[in-house]
């Protein structure tokens, strides 16, 4: 898989969608300091995550994937942490309840600070500019002194980075993760009147839990009940940050991206012959690839030799993001060039990326609807293609905002303003997250019932 291959190989490649550095020498030094610090993520964590991908992969468990659009160094608190966590954890115990299997849960967290741009420039009121591209790289206030590249802000992303990881660890391990206590929190979801549709799914896994109780298994008795396993994952877009954080697994001698469990790489930043390609193809964790309308079949297929040559299960997670309307042009092209190859793979969909409009008041937006109607496309496709889909990937958010219009409070094109707090994307907030667990539940329940009933 490695043959050629160092960390620092990427260089040679063609590379997009990365910054230009003014201050070499400062670059230098912040790579040297980066590369003498303790990896974020170890070894047989990306391990055991890979081990649980291919579960997923083979119908066996599925993926929750989910998170912040672009991590904030100005809006980093605990209370953050722990809202989007814990809506997490309520997503996936309905979703649990659906598929039957167990859910793995991956956060888009502790490392999700670079987004790609459509443009390198930004004009406001006529003023040109170089765009933002996450706190990792340059600041978000249109000023000149802001938006240079700043090589010193890949330390304070690594640092913010190790606080939320130890922060997610404490809560997986020490009861916050206790499933009683989540479900408590997903029936005061299910209450309101509009909620009803919710509330006999509720209402049987609170069976499930108290026939549970009742037979002696608790949280005091079973582990399984009080803690989760939480892995991290980002788009490896900054280079220079991760080759300064990949290290060699002394227990297996392979290289291993230090930075997160789970990298992936972008929709812009997947050619073939790209640096991107390059640097994640040498790294023995799990990598996703995005896959949008403009992928080609035989782009794909390369695509799969490069980043999985062996084949492994696991190791090769695709996000198909097409948008609403679009998943039945794309989606059985690409699974076909899949099954011609053979090609052990896991496919999510990413609803997300796809379904971004300009509202009436001028806010960059993303209706509900559109990302439920993907989501079903996505499982309808699989469904007559008798494929598998393992699952979903939200750029969501614990906190009340208002960014995606639509859910079960009907956020309006009006609403947009209250709470618009993102720095790129626009986000489901809690209730919209929590409200598409319950209708992905669904789907999982639906096709269940049809597997059982064609068997």
């Amino acid at each position: 898989m490695t043959q050629g291959w160092t960390k620092s190989s990427w260089r040679q490649r063609p590379r997009i969608q990365m910054p230009d550095y003014p201050d070499s020498d400062a670059l230098a030094q912040v790579e040297a300091r980066l590369s003498s610090y303790p990896p974020l993520v170890f070894a047989g964590e990306a391990r055991a995550l890979k081990r649980k991908l291919g579960a997923a992969a083979r119908g066996d468990a599925f993926l929750l994937q989910g998170g912040d659009c672009a991590e904030s160094f100005a809006e980093f608190n605990a209370d953050s942490i722990r809202d989007t966590f814990k809506v997490l954890l309520q997503m996936a115990i309905v979703l649990t309840y659906g598929a039957k299997v167990p859910v793995v849960k991956v956060g888009r967290m502790a490392g999700q600070f670079a987004k790609p741009r459509s443009a390198p420039m930004e004009i406001v009121d006529g003023v040109e500019l170089p765009s933002y591209r996450g706190d990792i790289i340059n600041g978000f206030e249109f000023t000149p002194d802001a938006r240079i590249p700043d090589p010193a802000r890949m330390l304070q992303a690594y640092t913010q980075a190790a606080a939320s990881l130890n922060l997610l660890r404490a809560f997986s391990t020490g009861g916050y993760a206790d499933m009683h206590r989540v479900h408590a929190w997903t029936l005061g979801f299910a209450e309101g009147e509009k909620a009803e549709r919710y509330r006999e799914m509720t209402a049987r896994i609170s069976d499930t839990l108290d026939f549970l109780t009742a037979a002696g298994i608790t949280s005091e008795t079973s582990r399984d009940l009080a803690t989760v396993d939480f892995y991290t994952s980002h788009e490896a877009l900054l280079l220079e940050y991760e080759e300064a954080l990949a290290r060699v697994d002394s227990t297996s001698g392979q290289n291993i991206a230090g930075s997160g469990h789970l990298i992936w790489i972008g929709d812009r930043t997947r050619q073939p012959d790209g640096a991107h390609v390059e640097f994640c193809r040498g790294v023995q964790n799990p990598i996703g690839l995005k896959c949008g309308p403009s992928l080609t079949a035989d782009d794909l297929k390369v695509l799969l030799a490069k980043l999985n040559p062996e084949n492994e299960a696991g190791r090769l997670t695709l996000i198909a993001r097409f948008g609403a309307g679009q998943v039945g042009d794309h989606l059985p092209r690409l699974i076909k060039a899949v099954q011609e190859e053979g090609a052990n793979v896991l496919w999510t969909c990413d609803p997300m990326h796809g379904n971004v409009i300009k509202s009436s008041t001028g806010y960059k937006t993303r209706p509900f609807e559109s990302i439920l109607r993907e989501v079903r496309e996505f499982f309808a496709v699989h469904n007559s293609e008798g494929t598998i889909p393992g699952g979903v990937h939200f750029e969501m958010t614990g906190k009340d905002v208002t960014e995606c219009t639509g859910g079960l409070h009907a956020v309006s094109d009006e609403d947009l303003s209250k709470r618009y707090h993102t720095a790129c994307d626009p986000r489901l907030n809690a209730s919209q997250s929590l409200e598409l667990a319950f209708l992905v539940a669904e789907e999982l329940v639906g096709r269940r019932e049809k597997l059982a009933a064609a068997s």
